[in-house]
């Protein structure tokens, strides 16, 4: 029973191995059939199938006002990228330098970081701090003189060539490739936007260009150079912060938006990008590309302006402060800066939002030289804030009627100086020698009259007066969907304590009264309690935005436009009731803002006279507390039945708020498409801003 047990054990054991013999026969002769027989055929065929993928950049979602029309949106433009193949440092530079000439051939640009100049050789970065701590990043000797990096530099990458500014030029390719960490499956971009005729010329050259690849790259436009700037934004490099805080969805060469709309709305604003396969031979040349992954387009963002209206403000705020400037109104102030706003007085609807000076986004990176001594990337709409002057003494006409302090027929007897101040006289009396006379809350808004709003403040005290300013929204932000709104400050006891001032005096009631002591506050939040007055006390909620179209076509609700909004900036409509004050407390206010604009005596009745339409409207020459300097304000709404719009115009430096009220006309001229080119000056306009109108 054993013998026949082992017998079949011997038999088994043999047949494997016979197997096993077999089975090892036929690999050596398919690997001799590899190697020896097809080796060079597969091995042509294996270089020729490097494959690597490459990121398709999507087209950021276009921004569009209110009826479509495009301000920003995506062209195809062209970029150079480069991958890392198995070449000498020799062949590599041999293609960078043939690389640079044809783009320097066709006046394109390739970017270039490196912080050293040559022919004199010296460092770009001035600061010697800086400069060694760039030394130290990419391991060179922090003594080393601009002329020994250059060589340092020069022996680091192998580059042969004898002239040093043909050195210099394949040493910065070089040193962004090597700093941004190049590899056969990673590649840096070295030029951007470049010409079709580079483009074309890169890829005839292709073979000689190791692992150089011209690749097809959205680039943002803007439609109509600077307008709507601080709107807008603009769009430029990822830091290295911003890169740290998205490397999940961003590449370090991307671009991100870095104001305005283009920051706020980054998230719906980039897209998604794609894949795309690229098969290469070893030596980097090209054999075939092919997409894996379509790239998505961003969302479109629809704002509430009208770009028609936004031009017709813009032009007429910078003629405006051009006219104040060159003395066409009588003499020549410092006029130099200003903003405009245009709201619907019952949505919030910011309609138009100018601020000057301005600027170009399409060109900020190449302007912006990081001291912007003009302030003209700071939006003095949202950003900065203002003393009222006399347009605050709708806030104080408020307070008294709700209050009870006076009726609609109290009169009040302006005898010019107010005998309970400092010396606090109307402007009326610094210019004419005499007071008003008697006013009645409707006339004193006309005339303007300090002394009438002087006896108002006294009355009532400061704490009520401050009350209704917050009831207003005033020294509140509005939560517009832009970063960079200033809240602004109320005069009050509680903002005077918080500064270190703790003894509030009734000569500063009667200044606050008229818009002057810590009264600041922004364009912006002027125009929404100027809608207000307009509307019969209800808030509005101030937006820029209408809408946000997705790729497919689904729009984003209002709930998620507004959360988005709260976490993204964090800030929201800070003024949550309405004002609650009765109609024919608000028609006294309303009918003495239409004195000023459509009856004799009416501090802007010289502009509006010839106006077509009934309107509403305040001036105010608010002191800077500079002697002899005032800025200049316009606040209004129209149409004074049925109103739709509130505008508002701030001019820095005006001299006089009457002097503003031409840039609301050509606004409301516009709107109401009314086009009329006639403009009434004041030729007898008062310039004193010894005290405020």
């Amino acid at each position: 029973m054993n013998k026949e047990k082992n017998k079949s054990d011997r038999i088994r054991y043999n047949m494997l191995t016979i197997i096993v013999y077999i089975v090892g026969i036929i690999l050596l002769i398919q690997l001799f059939n590899l190697q020896i027989i097809h080796g060079e055929e597969y091995r042509e065929t294996s270089n020729s199938r490097l494959t690597r993928e490459t990121v398709v950049k999507a087209a950021r979602g276009s921004i569009k006002d209110r009826i479509g029309v495009e301000l920003v949106r995506t062209e195809a433009g062209y970029s150079v990228e480069i991958y890392s193949t198995k070449v000498s440092d020799e062949e590599l530079n041999s293609a960078i330098d043939r690389f640079i000439k044809i783009l320097e051939s066709n006046k394109d640009e390739y970017i270039d970081n490196l912080p050293i100049s040559v022919d004199p050789f010296e460092f770009t970065e001035e600061s010697e701090e800086k400069q060694k701590k760039w030394k130290n990043e990419n391991d060179i000797d922090e003594n080393y003189t601009a002329e020994q990096v250059f060589y340092k530099l020069k022996e680091r990458y192998e580059i042969n060539e004898e002239d040093i500014n043909v050195a210099r030029k394949i040493m910065a390719v070089r040193y962004e490739i090597s700093n941004k960490g190049y590899s056969s499956t990673k590649s840096v971009t070295i030029a951007k936007n470049i010409s079709n005729t580079s483009a074309v010329q890169i890829r005839e050259q292709n073979a000689k260009l190791a692992g150089i690849n011209v690749i097809t790259e959205p680039i943002v436009s803007y439609t109509s150079d600077n307008l709507a700037s601080h709107i807008l934004g603009y769009v430029g490099a990822i830091s290295e912060d911003e890169y740290n805080e998205r490397k999940d969805t961003y590449r370090n060469d991307d671009i991100i938006g870095k104001d305005g709309i283009q920051k706020v709305f980054e998230e719906y604003l980039k897209g998604t990008d794609g894949i795309k396969q690229v098969d290469m031979t070893v030596d980097g040349a090209i054999t075939s590309e092919y997409i894996s992954k379509e790239a998505v387009s961003g969302s479109d963002i629809i704002l509430t302006i009208d770009a028609n209206l936004q031009k017709v403000a813009e032009d007429a705020l910078e003629r405006n402060i051009k006219d104040i400037a060159s003395g066409k109104f009588g003499e020549g102030n410092d006029a130099d800066a200003g903003a405009v706003v245009v709201m619907n007085v019952n949505t919030g609807e910011i309609l138009a939002m100018a601020s000057y000076p301005d600027y170009n986004p399409e060109k900020y990176s190449e302007e912006y030289d990081g001291d912007d001594t003009t302030g003209k990337y700071v939006n003095r709409a949202i950003s900065s804030a203002y003393p009222p002057g006399s347009t605050f003494k709708m806030v104080v006409a408020s307070a008294a009627l709700d209050t009870e302090e006076i009726t609609t027929s109290t009169l009040i007897n302006d005898t010019g100086v107010y005998p309970y101040g400092d010396n606090q006289a109307c402007w009326y009396y610094r210019s004419y020698g005499t007071g008003h006379g008697y006013l009645n809350l409707t006339q004193a808004i006309k005339y303007s009259c300090n002394y009438f709003f002087y006896d108002l403040g006294y009355r009532m005290g400061i704490d009520t007066i401050a009350e209704y300013a917050g009831r207003y929204g005033l020294g509140k932000r509005t939560g517009i969907e832009l970063t960079g709104e200033e809240r602004g400050t109320v005069a009050s006891r509680e903002y005077g304590e918080s500064i270190g001032y703790n003894t509030w005096y009734p000569s500063d009631t009667l200044s606050a009264s008229i818009g002057q002591s810590f009264n600041e506050y922004t364009p912006v939040q002027m125009a929404r309690y100027i809608s207000m007055v307009a509307n019969g006390g209800k808030n509005v909620d101030v937006s820029i935005i209408k809408s946000i179209i997705n790729p497919d076509g689904t729009e984003v609700s209002r709930e998620e436009i507004e959360n988005y909004t709260k976490n993204t900036i964090e800030t929201e409509n800070e003024l949550t009731e309405d004002l609650d004050i009765s109609k024919e407390n608000l028609d006294a206010i309303r009918e003495g803002m239409r004195g000023v604009t459509s009856e004799t005596g009416g501090t802007a009745y010289s502009t509006f006279s010839d106006f077509d339409i009934d309107i509403a409207g305040k001036t105010g020459s608010a002191q800077t507390g500079i002697e002899g300097e005032a800025h200049g304000w316009f606040v209004g709404f129209a149409p004074y039945d049925e109103p739709e719009i509130a505008v508002v115009v701030l001019v820095e430096k005006a001299g006089s708020g009457g002097y503003t009220a031409e840039v609301a006309k050509k606004v409301m001229e516009e709107y109401f498409g009314m086009n009329s080119e006639k403009v009434t000056e004041d030729k007898n306009a008062n310039s004193s801003i010894e005290s405020v109108r």
